[in-house]
């Protein structure tokens, strides 16, 4: 027996499908480990396996003046369509990114709105349907969720809604794993420069206050943060030591 299309399910079940997808990305995010990049495929794959017609997801990132990086990906066509984007600075995810909110491509060969990437993407992929959604995006750093199928017209209007419920918590889970990734480097570089200070204090006979005071002073003539300066002194002192 066939499965019912989205649009043949009741009101329930149509909510039902649209929450237990939402559910997934939040047990992704309770199980995320210090690995964002590991976090993140898990986070791709969950969303290809539930949005309908998707085969293939992926997280593009891009920087203004940079080359674009695929994030997380489930195979190898959506790092390929990334590079083609990348080449020709052009291409869905990043029209998502800079520009829409979502872009929708139901026949990539009779789409004529980036017609270098379009070209290359049909003579390297078998890929013919795109979902882009944005998931952030300021003046200088963007970030989409895309979905890709071989078939052409492979997504309807329950893709649609679950790409964007997926969208929505992934960018929820990326700014959770970022905060966390920003506080772990925060501890790090707090330990870092609290031993460039014991190191100050004990060879120069001063208080906490006054090595710090240092390191910003050394920071300022050579025009380096001050956690850099602080690597620099701890390597220069291990170095002196063997």
């Amino acid at each position: 027996m066939d499965t019912p299309g989205f649009d043949e399910m009741s009101l329930s079940a149509q909510s039902a499908l649209a929450l237990r997808a939402a559910e997934l990305v939040v047990e992704l995010q309770q199980r995320a480990s210090t690995d964002m990049g590991s976090a993140l495929t898990a986070l791709v794959e969950s969303a290809a396996s539930s949005v309908p017609g998707a085969q293939y997801a992926g997280i593009t990132i891009c920087k203004r003046g940079r080359d674009i990086e695929t994030l997380a990906a489930t195979h190898r066509y959506p790092v390929v369509l990334d590079e083609i984007q990348s080449r020709y600075r052009e291409g869905p995810c990043l029209s998502a990114a800079w520009e829409h909110h979502q872009i929708r491509i139901n026949d990539l060969a009779a789409d004529d709105r980036w017609p270098r990437y379009r070209d290359d993407a049909i003579q390297q992929t078998p890929i013919r349907s795109i979902m882009s959604f944005q998931l952030f995006g300021d003046r200088q750093t963007m970030g989409a969720l895309n979905f890709y199928a071989e078939p052409a017209n492979a997504f309807d209007e329950a893709s649609v809604e679950l790409g964007l419920v997926f969208a929505t918590h992934t960018a929820l889970a990326w700014n959770m794993l970022r905060r966390d990734e920003q506080f772990r480097s925060a501890l790090a570089s707090r330990d870092t420069i609290g031993q460039a200070k014991g190191m100050l204090m004990e060879r120069f006979q001063i208080d906490a206050v006054a090595a710090f005071e240092l390191l910003k002073r050394l920071s300022q003539d050579f025009n380096i943060p001050v956690i850099e300066v602080a690597q620099r002194l701890i390597h220069a002192d291990h170095g002196a030591a063997t």
